[in-house]
């Protein structure tokens, strides 16, 4: 075929492919119209993974299936606007990891609300002016953020949904290379980045700044500076990416929830997070652990935490493979929480698998 017959079968299957999501957006107004009669949440992280997971085994190629996630998501982050916007509250400020991450789940067309600290994003959920929340919980490099796993001791919301996502540091300019005499960023990147930053610009003077979007935004008009930055914000600020991925381990990746009001149904692909509060006594723990183990439950993060109560007194946080709705774990939790002061089950949600 010619280049002109080639762009005339493009054209003619757009107009098809528009088609096609102006019938699916009339459907989503039809389940719109049906969910405000029933008071239904608009936001369903286990149906999303069900249509996720059916275009990946449908997909005949050669789209990877990245793209054709990419591509769906913001389909679907566009019809579930025509139902109602989602309000995401996250750990801002704007252009940072948290927000990328918001926006691999909620997709362009959600409305995000950025906020200064972990417990601000919390409280917003739960008073209602936010629909969810994205909160960070583990890093590769540094375990779990106490920040957030503090915060489920005194709060009610629920995990409806994880996201991992692999942190990329870019270094960001307007200016070469060889003309970099100060680099901005938080104190966290330049941890990671400290190899690079030695052989690359050992002479250069860092400085911190209150995150890497600020770092960015404040190099925008500098000769000679620059940022260690995300992607999102060398977009926002117009600046140039001169090299990507200088973080000095390939393992960077970061774990976020999404907190809300509801409980996530099963995918058959989940995973349920519980918290669990056990007995001053020697061997508590073993206990509380042993019918885990007799019911063959995978557990893949067990962390402790001061409860907050007591002095020397301390809760755990663990996470294991499968659906708090299954009858097995059903069975293995209440058989632990005989062993426990306070067994709380913080969420079952879509098993998340990490993002490039």
């Amino acid at each position: 075929m010619t280049l002109d017959e080639l762009r005339d079968e493009i054209d003619s299957l757009d107009e098809q492919i528009l088609g096609l999501l102006s019938r699916r957006a009339n459907a989503v107004i039809g389940i719109g119209d049906i969910k405000r009669d029933s008071n239904a949440v608009v936001y369903v992280p286990e149906r999303e993974k069900l249509i996720f997971d059916k275009l990946r085994k449908l997909n005949p190629g050669p789209l990877p299936a990245s793209a054709i996630k990419a591509i769906f998501r913001e389909i679907i982050s566009a019809s579930r606007a025509l139902e109602k916007s989602a309000e995401v509250a996250f750990l801002g400020p704007r252009d940072t990891f948290s927000h990328m991450a918001a926006l691999r789940i909620f997709g362009a067309h959600a409305e995000y609300l950025p906020e200064s600290t972990v417990e601000d994003v919390f409280t917003e959920v739960e008073r209602k002016r936010a629909d969810y929340g994205l909160v960070p919980v583990e890093t590769a490099m540094g375990g779990g953020v106490s920040d957030t796993l503090d915060r489920f001791l005194r709060s009610d919301l629920k995990i409806i949904n994880e996201v991992m996502m692999h942190i990329e540091q870019n270094l960001l300019s307007n200016s070469t290379l060889d003309k970099i005499t100060k680099v901005y960023s938080k104190a966290q990147p330049f941890v990671q980045c400290r190899n690079w930053l030695k052989a690359n610009l050992p002479n250069a003077q860092l400085i911190e700044t209150p995150s890497t979007a600020e770092a960015a935004r404040m190099v925008t008009d500098e000769e000679g500076a620059a940022a260690i930055a995300s992607k999102l914000a060398a977009d926002t600020y117009d600046l140039n990416i001169l090299m990507r991925g200088i973080e000095d381990s390939a393992n960077n990746f970061t774990r976020f929830f999404v907190i809300g009001r509801q409980m996530a149904k099963a995918t058959g692909h989940d995973k349920t997070a519980v918290l669990c509060a056990i007995q001053d006594k020697s061997g508590a723990l073993l206990e509380m652990l042993q019918p885990l183990s007799d019911a063959k439950l995978n557990l893949t993060r067990i962390e402790s935490r001061p409860s907050q109560e007591k002095a020397w007194e301390y809760v755990f946080f663990i996470d294991m493979l499968g659906h708090a709705d299954e009858p097995h774990i059903k069975k293995a939790l209440e058989k632990a929480s005989k062993h426990c002061k306070k067994l709380k089950i913080l969420g079952s949600f879509p098993h998340g698998e990490l993002e490039e």
